[in-house]
């Protein structure tokens, strides 16, 4: 019973760094695509 409870707890801390971690790139490659096509795609 022990081990499940271990098993779930670092399940959770895992799915919440992945999250943590997918939302950073996530920002990022958003930055990325809007300086693109603000800069190459419609200049001003």
């Amino acid at each position: 019973m022990g081990m499940m409870k271990e098993f779930k707890e670092f399940a959770v801390k895992g799915n919440a760094m992945d999250m943590a971690v997918g939302i950073i790139i996530g920002a990022a490659f958003g930055k990325i695509v809007s300086s693109l096509v603000a800069g190459v795609i419609m200049p001003r």
